[in-house]
């Protein structure tokens, strides 16, 4: 039998070491699907209920293992499907491929069934490369440049292919005028800034006295680097939401996060700084980093797109994160004399620990949805997968669960998209099929995504080598974080219409699939509850009955508006109101032009 252009696809994608391809079928794939089964599932073929799981799936891969997530759908409304998980992946930087079908090439331009101007769809999502095959001796070309574009940019590339051009028997480009060839290689490169630059970045941090590090992603390999420059420095390290795994939390320098999930310490760090080095993070809300004219500032990204566009650095140092740091550490003098600002910075992280503890021990009704998370922070397995989805979530995935060396943790950190959460931590299963994964849930985001995506953790647990992914669902009847968001900008109430949620037995669907699945109602049972998820045998849900009616604390409130908040938020109506209206309008403050953003 000849081998097809579907055949030769497959058979790429081998070559470039893509195990996994998440994936809905549909009669636009006919040739692919037909490919799949005499490949005999190789790559493997993963199925999700929904072609944009399909894309969150293959982000969560991506993210997890640093290899390229690849996922495939159908034309027209598969492909249309996929958009929100590609979005996902181009603001947060991730290597995805999508691989999609078309109309036949006879039926294009003629108005047929699900015929979409995909050029057009997936021309600003895939906007570093998209393209259509539409002879087989484009093939290889075309799919080697996405793969290899997708790496070098960090971002979603697509592939179009008709039905009828699966279903071509496959030729090479030839050594002929007008073909052009192809070749798998990608080798490894490392980027480095100038001498020059260097030296420039060296004097600005070695005459700082108070020196602020934020570190995102782009940081994670480099961890070794920054713990050396901070002790150099003296420093305090924040971390943006993004880049919550590149650095210990056990660290005693390590602020936490930045931003309006972001900690007291981390604001006070920024605020009170004169010197800012950015490392491998394009973290936007420039209100949260140091008022401008106050802090002299360096920043390195491999990215030159993304330099010098947060805070007016001085200094913008394009290249690898590590590579760029063993060059700049010789250069930092070691003798830095008193340490006040290093032991300040110490300090206050203790006492952020203390009050993130105490409104974590104040009671609910039911159970406080900050003890939810802070209960789960010492069970975490020490090679532990964390995903949190967006929305109220993720605010106590950001201050409550302690980062540990060898921990990975990830969300949705520019696009903030909903439902996110389990899809990502199945793709975090087959990266590392040895390691347990956790996905922290909210019963909106379950509602929109969540519940159909146990399916797939069902239909595919037995890959695994650890079975476990235990979702984690704060189970509150509300929309959680839209609702404080309109008690703040409003005043008052929020539009029950838009933000409650019906009542779902999460644990109990769970229990249908053959999934484990526990209610807890009480918050005596938290930490049972957590342990028993993480003790199964394979995927569970544990659902917890939250109050909605505890707020996060906004980073910049005083320390004794935190303690305040931590004894006496939660104990009555009138009290919970007002510290509401206090937090919250504190909160959209800092997006409000003219306000005073420091208390």
């Amino acid at each position: 039998m000849s081998t097809k252009v579907a055949d030769h696809i497959l058979q790429r994608l081998r070559e470039w070491g893509v195990a996994d391809v998440f994936g809905y079928p549909g009669d636009g794939i006919n040739g692919l699907l037909a490919a799949w089964g005499r490949a005999d599932n190789q790559p493997r073929f993963v199925q999700s209920r929904h072609e944009e799981m399909s894309a969150f799936e293959a982000v969560g891969y991506a993210k997890f293992s640093g290899r390229l997530g690849v996922c495939v759908a159908t034309s027209g409304p598969g492909a249309i499907h996929l958009l929100n998980g590609l979005y996902d992946a181009k603001l947060d930087h991730v290597p995805v491929l999508a691989i999609v079908g078309q109309t036949h090439r006879t039926a294009m331009g003629g108005s047929y069934q699900q015929e979409v101007d995909l050029h057009t769809l997936f021309k600003d999502v895939a906007s570093d490369f998209v393209e259509t095959v539409t002879v087989p001796e484009q093939l290889p070309n075309v799919l080697d440049r996405a793969i290899r574009t997708a790496y070098a940019r960090r971002a979603p590339t697509a592939v179009i292919i008709p039905g009828d051009v699966q279903e071509l028997d496959y030729s090479p480009p030839t050594h002929e005028f007008k073909m052009v060839p192809s070749s798998l290689d990608r080798s490894a490169w490392t980027a480095t800034p100038s001498q020059e630059s260097l030296e420039r970045a060296a004097e600005i941090l070695n005459s700082g006295d108070k020196v602020a590090v934020l570190v995102g992603q782009g940081a994670r390999g480099a961890r070794a680097e920054v713990e050396r420059i901070a002790e150099l420095l003296g420093a305090g390290v924040a971390k943006a939401l993004l880049g919550k795994d590149a650095l210990s939390d056990e660290l005693p320098y390590v602020t936490g996060s930045i931003g309006l999930l972001g900690t007291r310490p981390s604001y006070e760090l920024m605020r009170d700084c004169d010197t800012l080095l950015t490392i491998g993070s394009s973290f936007p809300y420039s209100q949260f980093l140091p008022e401008f004219g106050k802090a002299r500032a360096v920043q390195i990204d491999i990215d030159p797109h993304m330099v010098g566009m947060r805070y007016p650095y001085e200094v913008n140092l394009i290249g690898d994160a590590q590579a760029t740091l063993q060059r700049l550490v010789p250069m930092l003098d070691e003798d830095r004399g008193g340490r006040e600002w290093y032991d300040t910075v110490c300090a206050n992280v203790v006492r952020w620990r203390d009050v993130m503890e105490r409104r974590a021990e104040q009671s609910a009704h039911p159970i406080n949805p900050e003890y939810t998370a802070h209960a789960l922070d010492p069970l975490l397995p020490g090679n532990a997968i964390v995903t949190s989805d967006s929305g109220s979530t993720a605010n106590w995935y950001a201050r409550h669960l302690t980062m540990r060396e060898g921990m990975r943790g990830s969300l949705s950190g520019t696009l903030a998209t909903m439902g996110c959460g389990v899809p990502y931590a199945i793709g975090a299963k087959f990266a590392h099929p040895d390691r347990p994964a956790i996905a922290l849930v909210g019963d909106g985001a379950m509602q929109m995504n969540g519940m159909a995506e146990l399916i797939t953790a069902a239909k595919y647990q037995d890959l695994w080598e650890d079975p476990r992914l235990v979702v984690g669902i704060w189970n509150n009847h509300d929309l959680n974080q839209v609702t404080w968001e309109m008690r703040a900008m409003e005043g008052a109430p929020s539009f029950l219409p838009s933000q409650e949620l019906p009542d779902v037995q999460y644990a109990a669907f769970a229990r249908s699939l053959g999934l484990t699945g526990i209610r807890v109602e009480k918050p005596e049972d938290v930490e049972a509850g957590w342990r028993a998820g993480l003790e199964a045998d394979g995927p569970a849900v544990i659902e917890f009955l939250t109050d909605p009616a505890v707020p996060p604390v906004p980073p910049h409130a005083t320390w004794d508006q935190m303690e305040a908040a931590a004894e006496a938020i939660l104990k009555g109506d009138a009290d919970r109101g007002a510290m509401v209206r206090q937090g919250f309008k504190a909160k959209v403050q800092e997006f409000l032009p003219g306000r005073e953003k420091k208390q």
